[in-house]
């Protein structure tokens, strides 16, 4: 597979060993794959830095940090023997999506521990996505810093709430809330091209992109590079189009259906230029994320009407995509990390304990006037822009009623864990154990029996699971 260099921490080393060993396994059928992938999983979320010489991983971490990237790039790189094979089925998807998530939360701690797990820093980021810290593909690993090229897609994650919920909205866990797509044109000029909730299919500046507010960014690239510029030299010119005088925008699907194209979301602008481009050649997604049902309630209230979508972490999947570089803000990612936890057991207390969000007289206000926020008094506009800086008109009262719920639901349960990771670093040396993590959100949620900031308690006993709990 690959050459690796030992750490100098024993327990590390055999840990990392077996993890390599059973990603090189070879599984002969679909359940064996389901079994070895359930294997990798438990591996990795078993992983406890108390059982580590830290100050020998922190020396060995710079090279860690790509061992850990190769090791997730040769998990990658099995998709499209898997795929051909037919190994692939429903619960093989769904554990490997758990794997790459498992696996990218451990190069996180990784480059945390490289920076002393000391700075953990709030607010917007204000550092370039792929000016440092960029993990390369091997091939490019010469390379100081990324070199784009058109129809390059960008996946990314913000730092806010709604960000890590969008994340966590379909039947399997992700880490990544927005795509976009590339665009360079013949003078070398560099855009994004995409679709925002605030405005629509839009384009603009692609150091803009990287410079707003970012916790990790990960650059996919299509093998035919003809067919990648067409795509987004295509999409680019509708768009562009569409912003012109006296033109019809394209506004944002809040419903997250694929078929009509009038509309737009984030992957499905994707989709659609690489679609138009090969004439229906290439049709993402290969592996669609689909909805519970279970969270039916949450899901009516933002207008998603799909069952299921194209959301930005299938391109992890995506066997006809290459991965070509990763960034992540590693001042950030502790705080990313505990908003993925904090939003996984949000939507797992309304999938299996029937927790539903519940409006008060403040919030039908708050999302009545949400679209007129330029016009309102400044605390009302302070608390709607805390999640949402920009409001669209075609955004329904009830969507904003959802998303303010979630995020004020989201910020004490966020803070609480903020201040016991703190802590863990200040006593241990080392952040929470992603088991510690679930632990002190189930106790917070004990604590409070009857509601968990906007959302309530069923009356009756807890609903069956329909979530397993993930890390």
């Amino acid at each position: 597979m690959y050459k690796r260099q030992a750490s100098g921490c024993a327990a590390f080393d055999y840990d990392f060993r077996r993890l390599v060993s059973l990603v090189e396994r070879e599984p002969r059928t679909p359940d064996e794959l389901v079994r070895l992938l359930d294997a990798i999983y438990e591996h990795i979320f078993a992983v406890d830095f108390a059982r580590y010489d830290l100050v020998l991983l922190q020396e060995a971490a710079p090279a860690l940090l790509d061992d850990f990237y190769d090791l997730r790039l040769a998990l990658r790189g099995r998709i499209a023997d898997w795929y051909g094979q037919g190994l692939l089925n429903g619960r093989a998807e769904a554990r490997l999506r758990d794997c790459f998530r498992a696996l990218r939360y451990a190069t996180d701690l990784i480059g945390e521990l490289r920076n002393g797990f000391q700075t953990r820093r709030l607010g917007p980021s204000r550092r370039v996505a792929f000016a440092e810290d960029t993990l390369f593909h091997p091939d490019l690993r010469d390379a100081t810093r990324h070199t784009f090229q058109s129809g390059d897609i960008l996946l990314v994650r913000g730092t806010i709430h709604n960000s890590a919920a969008i994340a966590r909205i379909g039947d399997v866990d992700s880490q990544f809330s927005h795509a976009a797509l590339i665009y360079i044109d013949k003078r070398g000029r560099q855009y994004v091209v995409e679709a925002l909730i605030a405005d629509g299919a839009t384009y603009g500046s692609l150091n803009y992109a990287l410079s707003h507010n970012l916790g990790r960014a990960v650059v996919f690239r299509h093998p035919d590079a003809d067919l990648a510029h067409r795509a987004a030299e295509t999409i680019f010119r509708q768009v562009r189009r569409s912003r012109w005088f006296f033109h019809r925008h394209i506004p944002y699907d809040f419903s997250m259906e694929l078929d009509e194209t009038g509309r737009l979301f984030c992957s499905k602008l994707i989709r659609l230029a690489y679609a138009e481009a090969s004439d229906g050649g290439f049709v993402m997604p290969a592996f669609p994320t689909r909805f519970h049902q279970a969270s039916r309630d949450f899901l009516d209230r933002i207008g998603v009407t799909a069952v299921e979508t194209f959301a930005p972490g299938d391109m992890e999947l995506e066997p006809r995509l290459e991965a070509i570089a990763e960034w992540r803000d590693f001042d950030r990612t502790s705080n990313l990390r505990l908003q993925d936890f904090v939003m996984a057991k949000l939507f797992e207390w309304m999938e299996r304990q029937g927790y539903t969000f519940q409006e008060t007289p403040w919030i039908r206000f708050v999302s009545s006037m949400g679209r007129a926020t330029a016009y309102l008094p400044g605390p009302i506009k302070s608390f709607i822009a805390s999640f949402a800086p920009k409001v669209p008109l075609s955004m329904k009262r009830e969507t904003i009623a959802a998303l303010t719920m979630l995020h004020y639901t989201a910020e004490p349960l966020f803070r609480e864990l903020q201040r016991l990771e703190n802590e863990s670093v200040r006593e241990r040396g080392y952040p929470l154990h992603p088991r510690e993590i679930l632990k002190h959100l189930e106790d917070m949620r004990r604590d409070a029996p009857d509601r968990v900031g906007y959302l309530r308690s069923p009356p009756e006993t807890a609903l069956p699971a329909s979530r397993p709990q993930t890390a």
